[in-house]
């Protein structure tokens, strides 16, 4: 599913000194991260925190400031279309699917922009296995699905695109715990077959129960990072978010 190898020397994804905002209000102040080949990293915080705003820039939603290099490649001067394009595909919060179409149909359109149709038809069956929900709803309106199954919904579609990078924004929101764990169970599957995953969430149990590191951030600003499974042992980390 994705063109990247795993254990490249350089990041896939640099964001280095990135300012962004919205008319005269700043959100996103110098703040640097990178993301691997093949890692699920997390991006997480309280609402409001900047999490959302930075995938609208790296999606080239948003202009910003700074350096934001993607697989070797600039993105700064890139449209949104051509960042997408180049393997950045987002799974937006909210889901936002085509509500009466068929659970099909809406996996299919992720595929719109592919020529390797072969592929693709590949991909489309392998999504019924990753997601078997899917396949047993596939001729189902996708606006009649369960919350849970919207979200593998989109993430399927999401797939469908052939990402190099997947950015998925508050994948748990409003789900049950149950679900939320397949899910959990989907992304590590997701990256044995190469994908590369920024999780946002504010659900920092689950971000940092699935990612294989993270980023923590408060006004626009990184302020702490390092191995998932030291975050969740952080004092900070436990007072601020844990209910430690």
């Amino acid at each position: 599913m994705s063109a990247v190898p795993a254990g490249s020397a350089e990041a896939l994804l640099r964001v280095d000194q990135v300012s962004a905002g919205y008319g005269l209000m700043p959100v996103l102040q110098g703040l640097s991260i990178e993301v691997r080949a093949a890692e699920i990293v997390a991006l997480v915080g309280s609402n409001g925190a900047g999490k959302t705003t930075l995938l609208r820039v790296l999606s080239r939603l948003l202009p910003c400031t700074g350096t934001l290099r993607f697989n070797g490649q600039d993105l700064l001067p890139m449209t949104p279309d051509q960042a997408f394009g180049h393997g950045l595909v987002q799974v937006p919060e909210g889901r936002q699917l085509f509500d009466r179409m068929s659970v099909q149909d809406n996996l299919l359109m992720g595929a719109y922009r592919r020529h390797d149709k072969a592929a693709a038809a590949q991909d489309l069956e392998r999504m019924y296995t990753l997601f078997p929900r899917l396949g047993e709803r596939r001729r189902q309106l996708a606006g009649s699905l369960s919350g849970g199954e919207q979200q593998m919904c989109a993430m399927a579609r999401a797939l469908m695109a052939a990402p190099v990078l997947m950015m998925i924004d508050e994948m748990s929101l409003g789900l049950a715990p149950v679900v939320v764990d397949q899910l959990v169970e989907v992304l590590a599957q997701i990256r044995q077959h190469g994908v590369t995953v920024l999780l946002v969430e504010q659900d920092v149990q689950v971000a940092l129960g699935a990612a294989d590191r993270a980023y923590v951030i408060e006004s626009g600003q990184v302020t702490l990072d390092g191995p998932a499974r030291a975050l969740v042992d952080d004092p900070a980390v436990q007072q601020a978010y844990l209910g430690g």
